[in-house]
């Protein structure tokens, strides 16, 4: 058990300090980024010494309808598939331009109208997806309009992050701890519908309360006039994510996995580029830039995590902490433990590992489940290093030399996220009594 406590809080150590101190690394002038290594070397020395039970990892990746890490990375990675093609298309930038041109000179209305813009696109796409696209946007739109751009970009990121909670697709997070336990699209909307609406709300008041002053000046801007890149390919890939969503909804009744759904989704759109391509060139470009940009660290991310998680099952140590929290009221044991864990563990390692603390727990109960989704996605504004999504987002800023570091984000962001929280908290409490 020592060994095996010792090997993976060195690898989430090592995780941290490449978060904070080399997130990003060169090799022949290709960037890659290093977060995935720590957990990496950690599951390959318990695999080399034999701290896991190689049978039960065996069945764990080839079984169907449990915990199967294959299966959760393939509908992540469909998904986002879809929507990076989306971008690929000009779909986000010519939404974000045309929202852009509403505001008319009025910082508030610029305000609500990205806040909602970026609200409606995390439900339907990803909250990665639009963190990535949406905040160059915004640092190139206020720095011409002569504005600051925090206000915009921290309710950007708040937003994202909470609004990825509404539908399972919205977060890796989500998809992982609902297709762990066969929580279906529906009867998860069910469930984080008002808890979601009633923490989007008060995040919102939240921010208007913190950036109040800084709206009020109005600014002049040129109006843009944006355009597609592609419209073909932007209302082809809108109909497929469309109708891939319907066809996920539609899987509560007909028993269709949803991984698979999402994959036959992502092969459709493959299909057609290819043969759209023989028209238009330019499609088979758009279609390798999607291929490029898909967030592959995640992969040997997630299996080492879940290499590492199995390691601690097979110890003991998830048994004693499952029966530590069956004696605590959900909300303050799996709920509020979940929320600072994303915070020490990042939110994917946080779910792999309460997915099997959830397992072992003396009764089963639905609610420590959407307990730890809600805790995965808003735990991600509780610190910088709660999700990829906060570190990725901290890159870009630095980047584009945006004065933006940890103790801002704490400023900002971690009194929102706790607000959040416990709204979040009380529309699951809601919705449970019915």
């Amino acid at each position: 058990m020592i060994a095996t406590i010792t090997i993976t809080c060195c690898s989430i150590v090592l995780m941290f300090v490449s978060l904070m101190v080399f997130p990003e690394a060169k090799i022949k002038g290709k960037s890659f980024e290093t977060f995935f290594i720590g957990p990496l070397l950690g599951a390959i020395v318990i695999l080399c010494f034999g701290l896991i039970d190689y049978s039960d990892l065996g069945k764990s990746l080839i079984q169907s309808g449990s915990i199967n890490p294959l299966e959760i990375l393939a509908l992540f990675l469909s998904m986002s598939f879809i929507s990076i093609v989306l971008d690929e298309a000009g779909f986000f930038s010519y939404l974000a331009c045309k929202v852009a041109n509403k505001s008319k000179g009025s910082q508030y209305t610029l305000f609500f109208l990205l806040y909602a813009l970026t609200s409606i696109l995390t439900i339907f796409t990803s909250n990665d997806i639009v963190i990535l696209t949406f905040t160059p946007f915004i640092i190139f739109f206020t720095k011409r309009a002569k504005i600051s751009p925090i206000p915009f970009l921290v309710s950007e990121f708040v937003a994202s992050n909470t609004y990825s909670m509404l539908l399972l697709i919205g977060n890796p997070t989500n998809i992982y701890l609902a297709e762990s336990f066969n929580i279906g699209f529906f009867e998860y909307f069910s469930k984080m519908w008002l808890a979601t609406i009633l923490s989007g709300v008060t995040g919102l008041i939240s921010l208007l309360v913190v950036f109040r002053k800084k709206l009020k000046a109005s600014f002049s801007a040129t109006e843009d006039h944006p355009t597609l890149k592609d419209p073909v390919l932007a209302i082809v890939s809108l109909v497929i994510l469309g109708l891939t969503i319907v066809m996920m909804a539609v899987s509560d009744f007909v028993s269709i996995p949803l991984w698979l759904v999402s994959v036959i989704g992502a092969l459709f759109l493959i299909i057609f580029v290819l043969f759209y391509g023989i028209k238009n060139h330019k499609s088979y470009r758009y279609l390798g830039n999607s291929f490029l940009r898909l967030p592959y660290p995640v992969i040997p991310f997630i299996l080492s995590m879940f290499v590492l998680v199995l390691s601690l099952k097979d110890a003991g140590v998830i048994k004693i902490i499952a029966n530590y929290l069956s004696n605590i009221n959900p909300y303050l044991g799996v709920g509020l433990i979940s929320f600072i864990g994303a915070d020490f563990l990042n939110n994917i390692p946080m779910s792999v590992f309460f997915t099997e603390v959830i397992s072992s727990m003396s009764t089963y109960n639905s609610l420590n489940v959407y307990l730890a989704i809600i805790s995965s996605n808003i735990g991600a504004y509780l610190t910088p290093v709660g999700a990829l999504a906060g570190v990725m987002w901290m890159s870009i800023l630095k980047n584009h030399e945006i004065k933006f570091g940890f103790l801002d984000f704490i400023k900002y962001l971690s009194p929102i996220s706790i607000i959040s929280l416990g709204f979040a908290f009380l529309g699951l409490f809601l919705v449970s009594l019915v």
